[in-house]
């Protein structure tokens, strides 16, 4: 798929290294279809590190996708430099009267806080009742996915004993639902999270279907409104070396984290980590674009209403 990015984006260059089609704005300008257009709430503290993983991610498909990268009001980054968000971000405000055939929230470090207490619920909130009308599929990740179904559902977080880190195997529990088309019985997805959503909350409502789940890490995905919100608790967009990062970066901190499970070959920090989970990664954003966003999307946005 060509993503569509802004001509001067930093991670552009990287994604054209990577052999990944890339197309800039005035490439797109002069192609005569209508792209998907998605919408990415990027609330991760490394920014640029999350664009280059979500736009890999979105990179699998023919359709071409032209995203447009928002941002909070009511928060001020302190990880990434001001004048890139900026430059490439869009506030809330400005975008909240467009539609989008698709859209994105990402997990954001503050999961151990009560929903209430973090400075930007109340304009997360607000983003999270406008995708009912302007959106025709939101996909939420990790603790954007805790937010959603606390939001949408009322179900709430609990603290884990300890951190959840590693890459875990999970089943397919559902075949027949096309999220999940293409998935082996059984495949590997990172984590990196401190919280969890009950598994039995999220079995006992029946507006929830739960399409994959693990012995170790409990609900990896689920779905709700027929596709329309979806939900992955666990970070498939990651890429090799994320947690071995965010291992470090604890390390460094004096916080005596574990060793990410099943991640080092031999439980070794010093080897370099297996890539088990990409195949499958991919294949959740292409079944998700193509079954969800472009099967689903009216072909003009603005004159057929999303409910």
């Amino acid at each position: 798929m060509p993503i569509r990015v802004q001509n001067d984006l930093p991670v552009k260059e990287i994604l054209e290294q990577e052999n990944i089609f890339v197309m800039d704005e005035y490439r797109a300008a002069h192609q005569d279809i209508r792209p998907l257009s998605i919408g990415l709430l990027n609330l991760m503290p490394l920014k640029e590190d999350t664009e280059l993983q979500i736009l890999r991610s979105l990179s699998n498909t023919p359709i071409q996708v032209d995203v447009t990268f928002v941002r909070m009001t009511s928060h001020v980054s302190k990880n990434t430099s001001t004048s890139h968000i900026y430059k490439f971000y869009e506030p809330f405000e400005g975008i909240r009267t467009k539609k989008f055939d698709g859209f994105i929230i990402t997990g954001a470090p503050v999961e151990q806080m009560p929903f209430e207490e973090v400075d930007y619920w109340e304009e997360l909130m607000k983003i999270m009742e406008w995708t009912d009308t302007n959106v025709t599929s939101t996909l939420h990740l990790c603790w954007g996915a805790q937010a959603g179904l606390y939001y949408h559902y009322g179900i709430d977080k609990k603290d884990l004993p300890k951190k959840l880190s590693g890459v875990y195997r999970h089943r397919v529990r559902n075949r027949k639902i096309p999220l999940v088309r293409g998935f082996d019985d059984v495949f590997m997805a990172p984590h990196s999270r401190h919280t969890e959503v009950p598994q039995e909350l999220l079995e006992a409502d029946e507006r929830i279907t739960i399409l994959a789940d693990s012995l170790q890490a409990g609900v990896f995905l689920c779905m709700a409104k027929e596709g329309r919100q979806i939900f992955v608790m666990g970070h498939p967009e990651y890429d090799r070396m994320t947690l071995d990062s965010e291992y470090k970066r604890d390390l460094g901190r004096g916080l005596h984290p574990h060793i990410p499970e099943n991640y080092y070959p031999d439980d070794d920090p010093e080897n370099k980590p297996v890539l088990t989970w990409r195949a499958h990664a991919n294949n959740l954003y292409t079944n998700w674009l193509n079954y969800y966003v472009y099967q689903a999307t009216p072909y003009d946005l603005y004159g057929t209403p999303f409910k």
